[in-house]
């Protein structure tokens, strides 16, 4: 292992990934008990069923919603939609449809031996599985044929509400320089239990995540990539009451990056933190399978907490999505693991507090494409310190090595980010890029220096703090406010009433055929 640049001590770093292993293996007990609604959705529309009825309820909640309102959810879909095949000769989409018209009750079929269920099944479930590896293929292959960006890739948002300006708007910041387009979701989306169907022209601050949106904006990707000579991947939001279904409609049509973390939906949502879980496990299998890179919400921690003293929490919570994403099968190389460059500008010293923290996590986690959050907290509107705080970030970006690193805005804390806005947020970042390229390789730091001690000071404070969590457990830390400092209750919070005991007989084939395969 080459020697840390900011003098870590990497028993130490093995010790707290252990701690992490343990809380992580402590949640997979309890999540390999229990299915979700949004997970029993997930395997519908994996199935084949989609769709909305004439009141625009979409058919995978009416399929799930008789099963729980029978008190059958637990045996899960597959169980109940293998032997509907069986008797029926349909198709699940055509099950479903004929559920929704009040002209079949999927319960009523005689039981079947599991292998009989699955072997039903399995031309509905292939063709999903190649569905998904045709995507990822057909993304390798552009990389490989036409290229993409260096790292850190420039990654910008688009946030319009409508998904055809959302795509003007994409494209010309891909022409720009973009190497990633988040498109952000409309405010609230995440607590809708349900996913909206087909493609949307109004939103609150956002754009709805739809599959139809999903598909426009790829289409407009690739053919804006193809003119730029560069893979310009597509980024969304798997989180929420429905994180697992919409990872399964990213992975279908093609989508390259998506925000998908264990906890940040229980601390800024108030999303039960067993129904989230639970969800989040079967949605990194599918990211996993489709090689979308997951970014976490660590950053996130940062805007209600302090981000100089609070700045372990940061790490041990990125300790413990590595390890739960693993127990998914997810590679390192897709763990866009979180953080921020957040403090306050006025601290002394605190660009040297950023680069210890930002150089401390490239080194703790040498084979992921961190994911490095710009100013926001202290940004006031003052569009020239704005432009200069995020040049400082810009500066540490490339300097560590970032992966993904999402640009600033000097605008930020005024208005949505206009196209003039991101031009200048994309050249300020090329410009740091080209000019201070080697910096990371020339530059060392002075032994028992603020850069060293405060990388060693961070890193002892999250293996103290994980030590204390493998005692309680991660479900009392999140009732504690040990993240963000907000407290959250394990029996509180939204979507509780959509987490279900599995059943005998329970399967999930989904699980076995992608988990840690492409």
């Amino acid at each position: 292992m080459q020697a840390s640049k900011v003098g870590l001590d990497f028993k130490k770093v093995e010790q707290a990934r252990g701690l992490a292993r343990q809380i992580a293996d402590q949640v997979q007990d309890f999540v390999g008990n229990y299915t979700t609604v949004a997970v029993e959705r997930t395997i519908c529309r994996l199935l084949g069923i989609d769709g909305i009825d004439a009141n625009e309820v979409p058919l995978p909640n009416i399929v799930v919603d008789e099963l729980k309102s029978k008190g059958l959810l637990g045996q899960g879909v597959c169980f109940f939609m293998g032997n509907a095949v069986l008797a029926t000769g349909k198709s699940p989409q055509e099950i479903a449809e004929a559920m929704c018209a009040g002209k079949l009750d999927i319960t009523q079929y005689p039981v079947m031996k599991q292998e009989e269920q699955t072997k039903a099944l399995m031309p509905y479930i292939e063709a999903s599985i190649a569905r998904i590896r045709s995507r990822r293929h057909k993304r390798e292959d552009f990389i490989k044929n036409v290229g993409e960006g260096s790292k850190p890739y420039l990654y910008i948002i688009v946030a319009t509400g409508n998904i055809y300006e959302d795509v003007v708007q994409a494209q010309a910041g891909a022409r720009q320089g973009a190497d990633i387009i988040a498109v952000i979701r409309t405010t609230g989306q995440s607590l809708l239990d349900y996913v909206p169907y087909g493609a949307t022209t109004e939103g609150f601050g956002g754009t709805f995540a739809t599959q139809e949106n999903f598909r426009i904006m790829r289409k407009a990707l690739d053919e804006v990539g193809e003119e730029v000579g560069r893979y310009i991947r597509l980024c969304n939001y798997c989180s929420g009451l429905c994180m697992p279904e919409i990872a399964a409609m990213g992975a279908l049509e093609g989508l390259d990056v998506m925000l998908n973390d264990a906890l940040y939906g229980i601390l800024f949502r108030d999303i039960n933190m067993q129904r989230t879980l639970i969800d989040q496990y079967f949605s990194r299998i599918i990211n996993g399978f489709a090689g979308v890179i997951i970014n976490t919400g660590e950053d996130n921690y940062l805007t209600t907490a302090d981000a100089f003293e609070e700045a372990h929490t940061v790490l041990a919570s990125d300790f413990i999505n590595e390890q739960l994403a693993l127990l998914a099968g997810l590679p390192e190389e897709q763990m866009g693991l979180g953080h921020a460059f957040e403090m306050d500008p006025m601290l002394e010293n605190g660009f040297l507090y950023e680069l210890a923290q930002a150089q401390m996590l490239r080194e703790i986690f040498p084979k992921a494409p961190l994911k490095y959050m710009p100013p926001t907290k202290f940004m006031t509107g003052n569009i020239f310190r704005g432009h200069l705080q995020d040049c400082l970030f810009n500066i540490i970006g490339q300097w560590t090595h970032q992966g993904l690193q999402l640009l600033g805005m000097p605008t930020e804390a005024i208005h949505t980010p206009f196209m003039s806005d991101r031009y200048l947020s994309i050249e300020n970042a090329k410009y740091i890029f080209n000019n201070m390229k080697s910096i990371g390789e020339e530059v060392e730091f002075k032994e028992d220096g603020i850069i060293r001690n405060r990388a060693k000071k961070v890193l002892n404070d999250a293996t103290d703090l994980l030590a204390a969590m493998v005692k309680e457990g991660l479900f009392t830390a999140l009732e504690k406010g040990i993240f963000a400092d907000v407290k959250r209750p394990k029996n509180g919070g939204k979507g509780l009433d959509g987490v279900t005991l599995k059943a005998d007989g329970y399967f999930n084939p989904f699980v076995e055929l992608m988990k840690g395969k492409k």
